[in-house]
């Protein structure tokens, strides 16, 4: 799915709205709403997670009906700066008088966001939906005039959390789009995203996008540090309960809990799904005319296999699309990761993708054979999420079939679990002094020297790598791999490189995939 999300959330993040809004009423809650979606439980029951698992099953067993759309006439045609001139009030936050950690905004319909969701409080088990108002929002200029007394259905919504500085409240967690959700560590700007589910990513059949159509936030006690959050997944093959925990901070973690059912055979979906966008770096550099030395939120694939090896492979942007498939069994970890964290690294005083969190995919329990997918789709803007990455079970979920699961998802700098490896902070590629080889540089964060028994593994699907070199870096404090690669005209090489010190690895597993431009 290539869409402007990047440059359109991360624009919203970024605007001064404390200086723009007015004042207005506190948010509306009613006790009741006529509504398509279940918010509150029909027979008198409480609301608890088992029973949202229970609506889910129970929508399974149903055919899908696709969500009308509720935009209001002009509203399915705004541009992005026009969606962006709607503002929510501060003012109508959710709890923002009730001296709790957390406040909420709620996101209009408009620009892609055409489907509306539905929003209930919990408190207690009992549930408070949230009812639109006319005065909610801010309309700038630029926004089609709406009918007198029309209150915008909500796309989404964001969290609030003084994660930064007390006295401001900043948003470290939005759910907007499909199953789409993203959060920040403390300091950092959204970059990536998750969602619930993929299914059919890259296949001929073409991707769905089951969509959250409803959440249940639930109120925190006084002094808490976490939020709860419900939501249900409704789609043409699948349907879904989760149960999101979320805590800011440092590092974010969300720990999400789903029950997911098949209402047709998921033989190609994909849990923990991240998306994000790699333009290019030090290893594509020549293809783009650009004063930056790099563009991406995030710049490498890293897992943690079953057995242990840590593993990191450089996203590229390819001529054609390509799917890269990691085959292991009980995966312990993987995300895309941010590893160029200096202003230097891209010298961007808008964008600051030095910046941007990393996201850490930790599964609770074993989720058993299958394989990490890596899909890089090629592009030549900055706008577009061009990479996806998930853990593909080889097992299919049949029909009328259900799958629970947990996993952690952090967001902050990376997974910081393998301290005691040399990592890859920098691949660089060019060709040699002679023109006739690629040249591969790698910068790794420890020193190592040769002559102390260290010793590069290196190893290609095809052609020949020659003249490995391995040296101090007396400018990063640790050590450089160059080696060059003579192609022998193949189209696809396959590399592999760690460090090694006798038979004990010392550094990371690096994969990269080098194809003919």
């Amino acid at each position: 799915m290539k869409l402007l999300r990047r440059q359109f959330l991360a624009g919203l993040a970024s605007a001064p709205l404390a200086s723009a809004l007015a004042t207005a009423g506190s948010a509306k809650l009613a006790a009741e709403v006529s509504t398509s979606v279940q918010l509150v439980p029909s027979d008198g029951s409480k609301f608890d997670n088992a029973w949202l698992v229970k609506e889910a099953s129970r929508l399974a067993s149903s055919k899908y009906v696709a969500p009308a759309s509720e935009l209001p006439g002009g509203f399915d045609s705004l541009t992005y700066d026009q969606y962006r001139d709607i503002r929510f009030r501060e003012e109508s936050r959710v709890w923002r008088d009730e001296n709790l950690q957390f406040q909420l905004d709620v996101l209009p319909v408009g620009f892609y966001f055409t489907r509306a969701v539905h929003i209930g409080v919990v408190s207690e088990g009992e549930v408070t939906p949230v009812v639109s108002a006319p005065d909610m929002f801010q309309y700038g200029p630029a926004v089609p005039p709406l009918p007198k007394g029309t209150a915008l259905p909500f796309s989404g919504f964001r969290v609030r959390n003084q994660i930064n500085n007390p006295g401001v409240w900043d948003e470290f967690l939005v759910f907007q789009g499909a199953s789409y959700f993203r959060a920040v560590a403390k300091a950092q700007l959204y970059g990536l995203s998750t969602r619930g589910l993929s299914i059919n990513t890259a296949t001929a059949q073409g991707e769905e996008f089951p969509d959250f159509t409803a959440f249940w936030i639930e109120k925190p006690a006084p002094g808490s540090n976490f939020i709860v959050i419900h939501a249900l997944l409704d789609g043409p093959s699948v349907t879904g309960a989760y149960r999101f925990t979320a805590r800011p901070g440092v590092e974010t973690v969300v720990d999400v809990e789903a029950t997911i059912f098949a209402r047709a055979e998921l033989t190609n979906f994909g849990l923990g799904p991240l998306t994000t966008m790699f333009l290019f770096d030090s290893t594509n550099r020549h293809k783009f005319d650009d004063f930056r030395p790099a563009v991406h939120d995030s710049n490498g694939l890293q897992m943690l296999s079953g057995a242990g090896e840590w593993i990191w492979r450089p996203l590229a942007n390819p001529v054609e699309l390509q799917v890269s498939a990691f085959v292991d069994n009980g995966i312990r970890g993987f995300g895309l990761i941010q590893r160029s964290l200096k202003f230097s690294d891209f010298e961007d005083l808008e964008a600051r993708y030095e910046r941007r969190p990393s996201l850490w995919v930790e599964p609770v329990g074993d989720w058993g054979k299958g394989q990490v997918q890596l899909v890089e789709i090629p592009t030549m803007l900055e706008t577009s999420d061009n990479i996806v990455a998930f853990w593909k079970p080889n097992d299919p979920l049949e029909a009328g079939k259900s799958l629970a699961l947990s996993y952690r998802l952090r967001w902050g700098n990376g997974p910081g679990d393998e301290e005691e490896l040399a990592r890859v902070n920098y691949s660089r590629m060019g060709l040699s002094f002679d023109k006739q080889r690629l040249l591969f540089i790698l910068d790794f964060d420890m020193p190592f020297a040769p002559e102390e028994g260290a010793s590069v593994v290196a190893s290609t699907s095809a052609g020949k790598i020659k003249n490995t070199v391995m040296q101090a870096n007396p400018s990063s404090g640790g050590s450089r791999v160059s080696f060059e690669l003579d192609t022998e005209d193949a189209k696809l090489v396959e590399l592999r490189l760690q460090l090694k010190t006798g038979d004990k690895p010392v550094s990371e597993t690096w994969l990269y995939r080098w194809t003919a431009s």
